[in-house]
């Protein structure tokens, strides 16, 4: 296995560093999150049934790796303070939003507040969010779907908010100048 281990490296170690530079910028992070995906090979290549498969198995290892790097570093959650960073592919209607979206968050029922948290923040799937509530999977669904159209209620009666005939939104003045 060891040898095995090798020959991943010395295959794969230059195009998963320069995939992943690409998708985080920063020659330091992404040798860190190289070394986490050599590891995590280490310790699971046990479970790899088709070993053809190797080459795509390592880049899904490599993409979940970089996904938590931007899960812990662009979308830092503190659930007592709902500060969340922005993400880069939000549309800027909704990044000038965050501020509003966060307070309107924090005056959800603790079950919804709980509900989106989970499944929009910290990227519980509602299956995983039921298990982690141990309610039913369709109770975690229902929850979700009302804690969200609370959040939308509380967003769209906002005085600043401008939606359209179908209460999209379509616009936000921004009070904090």
């Amino acid at each position: 296995m060891k040898r095995q281990i090798q020959e991943i490296w010395i295959d794969l170690h230059d195009e998963l560093k320069k995939f992943i530079f690409s998708k985080v910028k920063d020659i330091d992070t992404s040798e860190d999150i190289l070394q986490d995906v050599f590891l995590k090979i280490q310790l699971n290549i046990h479970t790899l049934s088709d070993c053809s498969k190797l080459t795509a198995w390592v880049y899904q290892i490599t993409r979940n790796a970089v996904a938590d790097y931007y899960r812990k570093t662009h979308l830092e959650t503190q659930i007592d303070g709902f500060d969340f960073a922005e993400q880069e592919n939000e549309e800027p209607l909704y990044l000038s939003l965050s501020n509003c979206i966060n307070q309107k968050i924090s005056k959800l029922s603790e079950k919804y507040k709980q509900a989106i948290l989970l499944t929009y923040y910290d990227n519980h799937s509602q299956l995983s969010l039921s298990d982690e509530l141990n309610i039913s999977y369709s109770g975690a669904k229902t929850r979700v779907q009302r804690g969200r159209d609370k959040l939308k209620e509380l967003i769209l009666d906002c005085k600043n908010v401008e939606t359209d005939t179908k209460g999209n939104l379509i616009a936000y003045q921004n009070n904090q100048k």
